[in-house]
C-alpha cells in the first residue's frame, strides 16, 4: 500500500493506534515525509467478551448473537463491546472533523474493517443493514471526497496494487 501511494500527494495522516493500522499508516507516511496521528475513533469494534476468541468458541457460548451479528448486525451489542451504531458515530465524527480541517487536502487515514464498512454506509447513506454486502479487503484502498458537507465516493475496496482485482480472501475475523 506504501508502494502504491508514494507518489500520491498527501497532507495528512492518521490512525487507529492498534499496530497493524498505525504501522501500515507510518509506512505510507514516511514516503511523504509525515507523521501519523493517532485517532482513537477510528479503532477497531471493540468485541467485548468476544475478543481474542475463535469464532468456534463465540458460536458454544452466544449462538443466537453470533447468529445475528452475521446477519443483521444493526442491533447487536457485543457482551461488554460496542455496536456498529456505536462504531459508525465515532469513526463519522473523526472522518468529518478531518474532512474540515483539511479541506482541499489529501488525508490517509488508515483504519479497520468494521470502521470501514461503517463509514462507507453512512457515507452512501444507507443503511448499516448493509455492512455485511460490502468487502474489505487489508490494506484495499477506499477514496472519499468531501465538499460542502456532502461525501462522494471515488473508490471502494482497490486492491489493484496488489495485483487482483478482488482478493477472494474472506476475512476470519468476526
Amino acid at each position: 500500500m506504501a508502494e502504491a501511494l508514494k507518489n500520491v500527494p498527501m497532507d495528512a495522516v492518521y490512525a487507529s493506534p492498534l499496530s497493524r493500522s498505525y504501522d501500515t499508516a507510518v509506512m505510507c507516511a514516511n514516503f511523504h515525509g509525515l507523521e501519523v496521528a493517532k485517532d482513537d475513533r477510528l479503532l477497531e469494534i471493540n468485541h467485548g467478551k468476544w475478543e481474542g476468541l475463535y469464532a468456534a468458541e463465540i458460536e458454544a457460548l452466544y449462538p443466537d448473537l453470533l447468529k445475528r451479528w452475521r446477519t443483521t448486525v444493526v442491533d447487536v451489542q457485543m457482551p461488554e463491546g460496542e455496536r456498529i451504531e456505536d462504531v459508525r458515530k465515532r469513526a463519522m465524527e473523526a472522518f468529518k472533523e478531518l474532512a474540515e480541517k483539511h479541506q482541499g487536502q489529501t488525508v490517509l487515514v488508515v483504519a479497520h474493517d468494521a470502521v470501514n464498512k461503517a463509514v462507507l454506509c453512512d457515507i452512501l447513506e444507507i443503511e448499516q443493514s448493509h455492512f455485511w454486502q460490502m468487502k474489505q479487503d487489508n490494506t484495499c484502498i477506499n477514496v472519499f471526497e468531501y465538499d460542502q458537507e456532502k461525501w462522494r465516493l471515488v473508490l471502494m475496496n482497490s486492491t489493484v496494487h496488489l495485483g487482483f482485482l478482488f482478493s477472494g480472501i474472506e476475512q476470519k475475523g468476526l
